[in-house]
């Protein structure tokens, strides 16, 4: 173990209040000799451990520390010889949006809580304020948290802009100067936007002719600006006028590994929660499957007989004869307007064998797919259209759009809807083209700042009231998958690996991704 290995163990035992002896730090550092690919994860779990022990003094001898190193080590041999030790884990799972458990924010207990009442789908008045409300706080605690926006501990300045501590729309009555505040825009008329805050609802500040002159403002946004974005802006104000905003943009991003040590353990994403024990394990199993492969398609229209049956044989052709077959096919609507084209799917797909046995078919609805309505979330393909298919594919699973993948340790979410064109349309402001020009790349940027996956008004795209949060991306995912019928394209963008798979019926393209690795294969016929 090198040099930086034993400052990074004496660092993490001091910071929890530890002592080590020289032959202690050896003893640790043949322990994670067994894990060098996930250090800092076997050593977070060995002082959890430690924790539990009776320990007669902060100052950690070999021994103290060998009886603990030796229990974990003997777990980790016994999962080994027991490869069905963790298979209540399954490394893949599916979970339905309507089945996502919902966390509400208290902005005076600075906490999250768990919505445990039923969740109506007809929810009433009160749900629709909710909804502004919620998706308003989860951006206001991420922020608060961001030290460009919390008041400075000394009389420093953060930026050139000066603090830019945010401030409620109530403490500027009599202020004048600089303010940031944070927002919604909003449209009280035609042609006319406002700023509102979720905060006071009976109170609103006009902003003085934002969008008459746009380019003055805006001119630096890499982002989609439209109604319903929460915005943060840096206003001069005075006795008697409006405000006037000079800079404008959207709330900054988290890292991942931040939101959730703020979250306490609560399963936001809805694949379970995960011991410590069970993470480690899992990130050990995920660097080995680096064979395992998504197969992603979109705008599989199978009432085109001619041209998408035809080109869906040769992929699933091509799959069958490789080495190792794909792990999961993802097929994401819109489908066909009969029954009869998912029965000939289906035999399709049964006349592969090793397809049929070794891989698992997941269909995502479309926004044109049968259903009760074009509002999100939507619920999974009626069953008139499926169970003929289910008989030739046991294994085929029918989910909601969006849905969530949860493979080992990665995190997938799954989008189907033309996502692009309608952003465009409803653009308020012009993304800058100053870094880049490509509107996908403004898309990714705009989503994940807005931690939503459609932050579109609700008289563009309607959303159920009381499932709002299922279109939530909080904590960070590690892949967005967004289906639309616009360009293949794929776009890594803070860490976060988003792509477009493009339109199969149109253009014959679709995506290989290897999920360990984050590899995405832009495919097309």
């Amino acid at each position: 173990m090198g040099a930086a290995t034993r400052k990074k163990v004496q660092k993490k035992f001091k910071i929890r209040g530890y002592t080590l002896k020289v032959e202690a730090l050896d003893e640790i550092l043949h322990f994670l000799s067994h894990f060098q690919d996930a250090e800092d994860e076997a050593i977070d779990l060995l002082l959890d451990e430690l924790e539990n022990e009776s320990l007669k003094s902060s100052i950690l001898d070999k021994e103290s520390v060998h009886r603990v190193v030796s229990l974990l080590l003997e777990a980790e041999a016994a999962v080994e010889e027991s490869p069905n030790a963790i298979s209540h884990r399954s490394p893949l799972r599916i979970v339905d949006a309507f089945l996502l458990p919902k966390f509400c924010y208290d902005p005076i207990r600075k906490i999250f809580h768990e919505n445990t009442g039923r969740l109506s789908i007809h929810g009433d008045a009160s749900a629709k304020s909710a909804l502004y409300r919620n998706r308003f706080l989860l951006l206001f605690q991420r922020l608060s948290r961001d030290e460009h926006f919390t008041k400075p501990a000394f009389d420093t300045e953060t930026s050139h802009f000066g603090s830019c501590e945010i401030s409620p729309i109530q403490s500027l009555i009599g202020q004048t100067g600089r303010r940031w505040v944070m927002g919604v825009i909003s449209q009280l008329e035609d042609g006319f936007f406002a700023e509102n805050t979720i905060i006071v609802a009976e109170g609103q500040m006009l902003l003085d002719g934002i969008f008459q002159h746009p380019m003055r403002t805006y001119d630096d946004l890499k982002v989609i600006c439209h109604e319903d974005c929460k915005h943060i802006e840096g206003n001069k104000h005075s006795f008697m006028t409006n405000l006037q905003v000079s800079t404008c943009g959207f709330p900054p991003l988290e890292d991942r590994d931040e939101s959730l040590a703020s979250l306490s353990g609560l399963d936001f994403f809805g694949g379970g929660i995960l011991t410590r024990e069970e993470t480690l394990r899992l990130a050990e199993l995920e660097k080995k499957a680096v064979n395992d492969m998504f197969v992603i398609l979109s705008d599989v229209w199978l009432d085109n007989e001619e041209k998408t049956m035809g080109k869906l044989a040769t992929v699933l052709d091509g799959y069958e004869n490789v080495e190792v077959v794909p792990s999961l096919f993802i097929f994401m609507g819109n489908f066909c307007s009969r029954p009869l084209q998912f029965g000939k799917l289906g035999e399709m797909i049964a006349s592969h064998p090793r397809l049929k046995e070794h891989s698992k078919f997941l269909f995502i609805p479309g926004p044109d797919d049968a259903g009760p309505s074009k509002v999100l979330p939507r619920s999974a393909l009626p069953n008139y259209l499926t169970e003929e298919f289910k008989k030739n594919v046991p294994n085929a699973i029918f989910s909601s759009n969006p849905c969530r993948i949860k493979f080992y340790t990665q995190e997938i979410v799954l989008f189907r809807q033309d996502l692009l064109y309608r952003m465009r349309r409803s653009c308020l402001v012009p993304p800058s083209s100053e870094e880049t020009s490509d509107p996908f790349e403004h898309l990714v940027a705009t989503i994940t700042h807005q931690s939503h996956l459609c932050p579109l008004p609700l008289s563009v795209q309607p959303i159920i009231w009381n499932y709002d949060h299922c279109l939530h991306l909080y904590p960070n995912p590690h892949t967005i998958v967004l289906g639309d019928r616009s360009e293949q394209k794929a776009f890594k963008y803070t860490g976060i690996m988003c792509f477009n798979p493009g339109s199969f019926s149109n253009d014959s393209t679709f995506v290989a991704y290897r999920p360990c690795t984050q590899e995405v294969e832009l495919s097309a016929l």
